[in-house]
């Protein structure tokens, strides 16, 4: 079968910055109170960019990074967690925004495990020979539904996305891709849904949308399945932590990286970490820290990476990338 590659990485960012001091304006809480817990200083918040607006940022600077006309790709792929719309999807919308008008789409939800399912996904069809080139998006606007009367959730969210253009290649690209899920624990992460509203259901019944979490819950399972990812990884594709330069883990916790760090006795720098800038941006946090990453020179050619997610399911996900561009 045919090798996969990434070829263009690209965010989209919202200008608007909310620092933990503006938060403690809104919500009892304190810069340190945050920073102690979560390692995060501020987050990007829109102040009208939807999901797709977002998407449409980060796609176009993945298509000019590949070379890539909107006409050339054939299938868009983008994992929300915070969508435009239940219906039609968000990588519709996109489309639409973009030009490209050649492109089958769908949306997918593995909330921040998201990005790598759907390279996962892309993958394979290309590798089937089904598409030529394939536009992976993790995209949220988050603050539409956090709750920000809640300060143990509010605290850590922002919104922004990132786009990988996938193509196929003769040299290593993306593998060694594994995703899980644990359905069973559901209940202590989500979001929900529209509620029932008809004539048989009490209006006391009703409940909002909002997100919820249960914190220590969340912790026990992230901090284990991201050792227990990385290390399927590595011994999938026959290699150590010494060859891979940099671990890009989904962007939710410093506790929990730092955990993952001195499980796996890595070396100080291997992790990258940005969500001091951004929070959790769930879907997006990988794509976004990528194309840091790739902006900053610190990824060059023939670079091991790997790319470990966690999120509400419970979901995880993990993948080798070569950095073949």
């Amino acid at each position: 079968m045919k090798e996969v590659k990434i070829i263009g990485i690209g965010s989209g960012i919202p200008d608007n910055i909310m620092t933990n001091d503006d938060l403690s304006k809104i919500v009892d809480t304190s810069d340190e109170w945050i920073t102690t817990r979560t390692g995060i200083k501020e987050r990007r918040i829109s102040k009208g960019e939807n999901t797709s607006d977002l998407a449409a940022k980060a796609v176009m600077k993945a298509l000019k990074m590949s070379d890539t006309k909107p006409e050339e790709i054939d299938m868009i792929i983008l994992s929300t967690s915070s969508p435009d719309a239940l219906s039609p999807s968000t990588a519709c919308f996109v489309q639409d925004k973009i030009g490209a008008v050649n492109a089958s789409c769908f949306d997918i939800s593995a909330a921040c495990s998201g990005f790598v399912y759907a390279l996962r996904i892309g993958a394979q069809f290309i590798k089937t020979g089904e598409c030529k080139k394939v536009l992976v998006i993790g995209a949220e606007v988050l603050s539409k539904i956090t709750d920000w009367t809640d300060r143990s959730t509010c605290v850590l969210f922002g919104d922004g996305a990132g786009a990988a253009v996938l193509a196929e290649s003769d040299e290593k690209g993306v593998s060694s891709i594994f995703t899980g899920a644990q359905g069973n624990k559901a209940g202590y992460l989500g979001i929900t849904c529209v509620p029932v509203k008809n004539p048989l259901v009490k209006p006391e019944e009703i409940e909002n949308i909002k997100l919820h979490m249960d914190g220590k819950e969340v912790f026990r399972f992230a901090s284990s399945i991201v050792i227990e990812a990385i290390d399927k990884v590595l011994k999938d594709s026959g290699l150590t932590m010494d060859d891979i330069k940099y671990v890009i883990p989904h962007q939710a916790n410093v506790r929990i990286i730092e955990y993952a760090v001195k499980k796996l006795k890595a070396p100080e720098g291997k992790f990258y970490i940005n969500l001091d800038k951004y929070g959790n941006t769930s879907a997006a946090s990988i794509p976004i820290a990528l194309a840091e990453m790739n902006e900053k020179g610190l990824i060059k050619k023939g670079d091991k990476l790997i790319l470990v997610a966690f999120g509400a399911g419970f979901t995880w996900s993990a993948c080798l990338v070569e950095w073949n561009i």
